[in-house]
């Protein structure tokens, strides 16, 4: 049977810079991108996607908040805006993934599965909301908002105004994996987990609801690759390897490393918050869930490094 790789798309896969930003720009990066993972679906893996929405759905937010500003039309919770980006981010690489595969001569299709992510209810998060999303307030429009949105948190950003911040609770079960992986098993290329996946919570009844938050995309995907049971995670970033002492005349790479390893080097504090730890986490969280191997690498390297040939590669 051909292993099974959860491929976790990097923001430098879908936008580069902030010269880079439009439809079209996102797509030339997507579609640059698709063809390094339709490398991998040819050398015989099969391959579940995942995609970030961190600029997207800050776009879709401040077009609403325009809208809502200028013409009265009414507010779009945060979750709707990622169920959002899941379908316009799912839509470009579904159609890139396609595109490949039809020039390389490969019978395959891409699908992409909107996807909810259960978070707990009584997660801290939500008692703490600390992650910042869409406009600038003056304390008067802080203090309007406030009423018309008795649940919204609002804070002082660095004295450039009011700002909205949200929870970002710990991903704790992807309701569509089962789908995910049935389609991944028949051969399908499948698009999940965008974002993280829309935040729900469990109703007492069992049903669920959305809930605005903000999920880490790493961590969701590294649930998703252990809930899937996939041979491999691989997480892709803006550089082609994991290094110690980033930025420093002492940095070294790293081209292959333990979990104990692994763990001490987070310890030491050499992976910096917001950036390249929460990669770290989340394949620490793959390893310790039963994973055998995950890599780290940038877009371009995709090919080489599930080779072995480069990126950095974290073994149990």
């Amino acid at each position: 049977m051909s292993e099974l790789l959860v491929v976790a798309i990097g923001g430098n896969s879908l936008i580069r810079d902030e010269a880079h930003q439009t439809v079209e720009d996102q797509n030339d990066a997507v579609c640059e991108t698709a063809g390094h993972i339709a490398g991998l679906i040819e050398r015989g893996y099969k391959v579940i996607i995942t995609h970030g929405n961190g600029p997207q759905v800050g776009f879709i937010l401040r077009r609403a908040e325009i809208a809502t500003a200028v013409a009265g039309i009414h507010r779009v919770p945060l979750y709707m805006c990622g169920a959002d980006t899941q379908g316009s981010i799912g839509y470009q690489i579904q159609q890139a993934m396609g595109n490949e595969f039809k020039k390389r001569g490969l019978n395959r299709q891409a699908v992409t599965i909107i996807t909810q992510t259960v978070v707990a209810v009584d997660d801290p998060a939500f008692q703490n909301p600390t992650k910042p999303i869409g406009s600038f307030y003056s304390a008067e429009q802080a203090e309007a908002i406030k009423k018309e949105n008795p649940g919204w948190v609002l804070v002082n950003d660095a004295g450039r105004g009011y700002r909205r911040v949200v929870p970002s609770p710990v991903p704790q079960e992807i309701i569509e994996k089962d789908i995910i992986k049935r389609l991944a098993h028949d051969g399908y290329c499948v698009i999940g987990v965008g974002g993280g996946g829309i935040p729900v919570i469990r109703q007492p009844d069992g049903t669920l609801l959305g809930i605005d938050a903000v999920l880490d995309k790493d961590l969701a995907t590294s649930l998703l690759a252990s809930e899937v049971h996939a041979d491999m995670l691989v997480i892709s970033t803006g550089v082609p390897k994991v290094y110690l002492n980033y930025g420093r005349p002492e940095e070294k790479a790293l081209d292959e490393v333990h979990l104990p390893d692994l763990k001490k080097y987070v310890a030491e504090g050499h992976f910096a918050p917001g950036s390249m730890l929460p990669k770290i986490q989340a394949v620490i969280s793959f390893l310790e869930k039963g994973g055998k191997k995950a890599i780290i690498t940038n877009p371009e390297s995709l090919e080489e490094a599930v080779a072995g040939k480069t990126g950095t590669h974290i073994y149990p």
